[in-house]
């Protein structure tokens, strides 16, 4: 698996969830599984197989989370103090073309959410825009064209 880009903030939600999912979910769905059990026969118990499927859907997501901490790398505090774009920054970009302004976090593939604001650091804009600091032009190669954004400001 590549490495993984995430908030200190993101790590720690990861590691609450796969928490949640080792132990408290683990027992939800074993309760499940008992009462289920106890409507008869198996092989003709819809209960059963959807706690079964439950189960299973569990245990992939549990070795997901915890392949992907393996994997981990924290954003550094410190490398976004260099004034440049990179990932854990937001920056407001100005279309030069129709003089739009949009603002986007810049985050580690796995944060990616674009309706929320948050977009990849391996996307288009989000490669392109890495490094670069206010002021700068920068033109973005995206399957729709080319666009030539400005990045008017960057906050950590």
């Amino acid at each position: 698996m590549a490495d993984i880009w995430l908030t200190e903030r993101e790590v720690e939600k990861r590691r609450q969830k796969l928490d949640y999912l080792k132990g408290e979910r683990r027992l939800e769905i074993a309760e499940m599984l008992k009462i289920a059990r106890g409507f008869g026969d198996l092989s003709e118990n819809a209960e059963y197989d959807a706690a079964k499927n439950e189960q299973a859907k569990n245990e992939y997501d549990i070795a997901v989370l915890e392949d992907e901490l393996q994997h981990v790398h924290i954003i550094d505090e410190s490398d976004l103090a260099s004034g440049g774009v990179n990932i854990g920054t937001t920056v407001t970009l100005r279309n030069l073309k129709n003089e739009t302004e949009v603002t986007y976090q810049i985050v580690g593939t796995t944060e990616a959410d674009p309706r929320n604001g948050k977009i990849s650091n391996e996307s288009p804009i989000g490669a392109a825009l890495m490094g670069h600091k206010a002021g700068e032009k920068v033109d973005v190669h995206t399957p729709g064209g080319v666009l030539e954004l400005q990045v008017v400001c960057i906050n950590v």
